[in-house]
């Protein structure tokens, strides 16, 4: 018997009402997933969210009573299953960076195609992050501390930061500062062959795929001041 696929609930959260029935079209186009609600308040959203525990939440920045980044934070703290991908036309990397210090798991453009969004829903839903590929740099080209004032919850992590040897904390902090690996490998003196070794082992023990995921989990866990 053919495996079925699994559905999955999205919750949009969205004060532009067209920008919101355009999304939920878009959406149900495709059978994989299902929007189980809508709202165009932050405040409302939370209750509506933690009442029917959707897979993964899309929710602007721009919100009437409470904005995007304090409607995730709550939303992790009082719904943690819900995977949450923030759905914005902002791209400044204070607010990249404060979405995913509040728990955020995606990040996507409104500029972003039919396939782009529902690739972000997914990847996130399947427990991956997704950041946009034009907002990607955002992560990688600055210090990973916080804005003033954002929250910076320490999540589920530590375990796997701690597996990473003295060696593989240092070329960590220096990928998250968006150094290539031969300037790494100037910096730290060693060869570029011994570097490449640990960022590969960094991708292990983090159980991630590429620079960009390492630094979202570094920002998430807290990990880089």
């Amino acid at each position: 018997m053919e495996e079925q696929t699994k559905i999955i609930k999205v919750f949009i959260v969205e004060d532009h009402n067209v920008t919101r029935y355009g999304l939920r079209l878009m959406l149900q186009a495709d059978p994989s997933f299902k929007v189980v609600g809508e709202a165009a308040d932050g405040k409302v959203a939370l209750t509506e969210i933690v009442g029917t525990a959707p897979d993964v939440a899309l929710i602007d920045i721009g919100l009437p009573s409470m904005d995007g980044i304090a409607l995730s934070q709550k939303v992790k703290e009082q719904s943690p299953a819900t995977r949450i991908v923030m759905f914005t036309s902002r791209d400044s990397s204070d607010e990249v960076m404060a979405a995913f210090a509040a728990g955020a798991d995606g990040y996507c453009l409104k500029e972003a195609s039919e396939s782009q969004l529902r690739m972000a829903v997914k990847s996130v839903a399947e427990g991956a992050m997704w950041i946009h590929p034009s907002v990607a740099q955002a992560v990688l080209g600055r210090s990973m501390t916080a804005p003033q004032g954002s929250a910076r919850p320490k999540v589920e992590h530590k375990m796997d930061y701690d597996t990473l040897s003295e060696r593989e904390h240092e070329v960590l902090r220096y990928m998250v500062a968006g150094m290539s690996n031969q300037q790494i490998a100037e910096e730290l003196i060693l060869s570029i062959e011994t570097v490449k070794t640990h960022v590969r082992h960094i991708f292990e023990k983090l159980a991630v795929a590429d620079r960009t995921q390492a630094a979202l989990k570094a920002v998430r866990a807290g990990w880089v001041e």
